[in-house]
């Protein structure tokens, strides 16, 4: 069953330098998640952000922190962020040769575990996972950089994955992620998304700006 819509600003779009004062800012503004993107050069072209970081995010914010890793191998990288903070740790399938192994270890860490779906991993990629999950994230962009546009095929793939977790009767979230403003936000809550990763249109505009922001992406026209 389709859960209410949540908000998870991606702080990729937020001011590095004062990045403390945006997550309490977006978190006052009515974030639900802070979405943290952590990406290693290797598995996405990019680097952003490690453990010690998200350590120190950890007292600026109370809410959920949803943490990506694009990182490969990433089971070595699952105790450090798990220390650091993270509730949610996401990685992805092709991060390491036994990806049931992986969700199982974030679980025995006390977190809950995400699958995070590139727009060209199919979504058997799920398969005889779905019942270990808490969260299944729809890649809508290529990963690696922030502002790009939306792939409009991964709607198919959000309905798809709505189906079968709908089947299954288990609360999990259903996370697009990758070219979110607040047209394909109504797209993709329609197909049947209830987590919006959302960093440009959130933080757009500066900090009086987040809460309308927010309060768009949440209900599009």
């Amino acid at each position: 069953m389709q859960q209410p819509v949540r908000i998870a600003p991606s702080i990729l779009s937020a001011d590095f330098a004062r990045l403390g004062e945006e997550v309490a800012a977006v978190g006052a503004a009515g974030a639900d998640y802070i979405h943290i993107d952590v990406m290693d050069g290797h598995f996405v072209p990019n680097i952003t952000i490690g453990p010690d970081v998200v350590r120190a995010l950890r007292p600026h914010s109370s809410k959920i922190f949803d943490v990506h890793l694009m990182v490969a191998p990433a089971d070595a990288w699952l105790v450090a962020f798990a220390d650091a903070g993270a509730d949610i740790i996401t990685v992805h399938p092709e991060a390491g040769p036994h990806i049931h192994r992986t969700l199982q270890e974030i679980k025995r860490l006390g977190k809950k575990a995400g699958l995070a779906l590139n727009p060209g991993t199919p979504v058997g990629a799920v398969e005889y996972l779905l019942p270990d999950l808490d969260l299944v994230l729809v890649m809508s962009v290529n990963p690696g950089f922030g502002g790009q546009k939306f792939i409009a095929s991964q709607l198919d793939k959000i309905r798809a994955l709505r189906a079968r977790i709908d089947a299954l009767g288990k609360e999990i979230d259903l996370e697009v992620d990758g070219g979110i403003n607040f047209d394909t936000a109504k797209q993709a809550m329609l197909a049947g998304a209830d987590v919006l990763v959302a960093g440009t249109a959130t933080f757009t505009g500066g900090p009086g700006a987040y809460a309308e922001n927010i309060r768009r992406l949440r209900q599009p026209a």
